[in-house]
């Protein structure tokens, strides 16, 4: 296959070599919308790619499809780093045995009319590796101001972050450990550098009211006392995890957001604003239990094609995996299967399908209800494996419960209440016509 961009449009030709002769097959366009026209010539050649499985999926499924192109598109979507539009298309493209190869020559007069004349004033990239676009929102700078207190009341800390955007989260801290000041500045700073990584941030201009830890951290000062040297191991190792982060020192005047916050912890005010509680310092060991690893099941070839492209030696294996993964995507290193109307379903092992079934009917909240109810209330909770009806009959009949009916007893499980009567005279009304229901009987036997 060979892709081509120009500004207004997109083009690709999908081709089959015979013989050593190139034969066009297929051929696609696509005009660019509005904002697409502003997209680089990369994410243009890659919106091309898309666009073309998209079209001919059953050759991609059915087939290895080469693409041949001198831009680096398979280096751009294996980045972790990539975010946005180019995210979601290394997704959608993953699930599909593409070959990225260099284009030495030009074969067939088609092919060299299907290359369009990129117009002038459009910028060319460079056929080399190109990063990440700056324009995204994880490659600008954030900018994240902490501050630590400690005193007779508590410890804490509070932080803001300032996205690219200008958007605000304020976030405040409580202690559950004795800390210094100093010891309460890089807590502070720790936590600080640990949420701009869960929101993705790998620019970070950071800001403190600590001359001690600003000095330390950018080398000035030497960290002589073993806390000190601690926290600073700490602080760089979590500082390298980041593309650049820079360590300011900011006047408390300018600092004030972030030092009513770390304030706010200790003063008696948790159940307006949350407060989290820090059990232990960040520089003390976690005792981590050791993990099994999974036994192989029944979405570890799909995991494994999705993540590394990896695929049985046989040939029809490999084509139901690379048509089967068009149903699932990953989202942090768990698999998922797409469903039609509802969100993402889970994938499960048969070990956590077990423990689902048996919750589900005899849980806590079980109702002892039968396989198909209980399948139903799986896909509610969002989970997914192949033969779910069937694993459920036979894990039901494991129940005791639901085999063997409970006894019935005839009584009644509340007392009887008598009723009175509805009206006045009710009573005397009803004893008349007995009465006189008698009397008539006893007079045709006098009779």
């Amino acid at each position: 296959m060979y892709l081509a961009a120009a500004h207004t449009a997109v083009s690709a030709v999908l081709m089959v070599e015979r013989d050593g002769r190139q034969t066009p097959i297929y051929y696609i366009s696509r005009v660019l919308a509005g904002p697409e026209t502003r997209y680089p010539t990369l994410e243009k050649l890659v919106l091309a790619l898309v666009h073309a499985t998209r079209r001919l999926r059953r050759y991609f499924q059915a087939h290895r499809v080469q693409v041949l192109t001198n831009y680096p598109l398979q280096q751009v979507l294996h980045k972790p780093e990539i975010s946005g539009r180019l995210a979601k298309w290394a997704i959608e493209l993953g699930a599909l045995d593409i070959e990225y190869q260099k284009q030495i020559a030009v074969k067939g007069k088609v092919i060299a009319d299907f290359l369009a004349e990129i117009p002038e004033g459009e910028a060319i990239l460079d056929p080399v590796v190109q990063d990440i676009p700056e324009s995204s929102t994880a490659r600008q700078t954030w900018k994240l101001y902490t501050d630590g207190s400690s005193s007779g009341k508590g410890s804490g800390a509070g932080l803001m972050l300032i996205s690219p955007d200008e958007i605000r989260l304020m976030y405040a801290l409580r202690f559950d450990f004795e800390c210094s000041n100093n010891e309460a500045e890089y807590e502070a700073l720790l936590a600080g550098l640990r949420t701009a990584k869960s929101m993705g941030a790998a620019r970070v201009d950071a800001y403190v009211d600590s001359l001690l830890v600003n000095n330390q951290v950018n080398e000035t000062y030497e960290a002589k006392d073993e806390s000190m040297a601690k926290y600073l191991a700490k602080t760089k190792e979590l500082m390298d995890s980041f593309d650049n982060v820079t360590l300011n020192h900011v006047y408390r005047g300018k600092n004030q957001i972030a030092d009513a916050l770390s304030k706010l912890a200790t003063s008696g005010m948790e159940k307006e604003v949350k407060v989290e509680t820090l059990q232990t310092p960040s520089i003390e060991p976690q005792n981590v239990s050791g993990v099994t690893a999974e036994d192989p099941c029944w979405y570890t070839p799909v995991l494994r094609f999705l993540e590394t492209g990896e695929l049985p030696p046989a040939k029809g294996e490999a084509q139901k995996i690379q048509t089967k993964a068009l149903q699932y995507e990953i989202n942090n290193g768990v698999l998922y299967r797409k469903s039609y109307l509802g969100p993402l379903l889970r994938c499960v092992s048969p070990t956590e399908a077990k423990y689902l079934i048996s919750e589900i009917h005899a849980g806590l909240c079980g109702i002892h209800a039968g396989p198909r109810a209980v399948v139903a209330k799986i896909h509610s909770a969002g989970y997914y494996w192949p033969g779910m009806h069937e694993d459920a009959v036979i894990e039901l009949r494991k129940c005791r419960s639901w085999q063997k009916f409970a006894p019935q007893t005839i009584r009644p499980k509340n007392s009887l209440v008598p009723v009175t009567a509805a009206w006045p005279f009710q009573k005397w009304a009803v004893d008349n016509r007995a009465l006189e229901g008698t009397t008539t009987q006893f007079r045709v036997q006098n009779v």
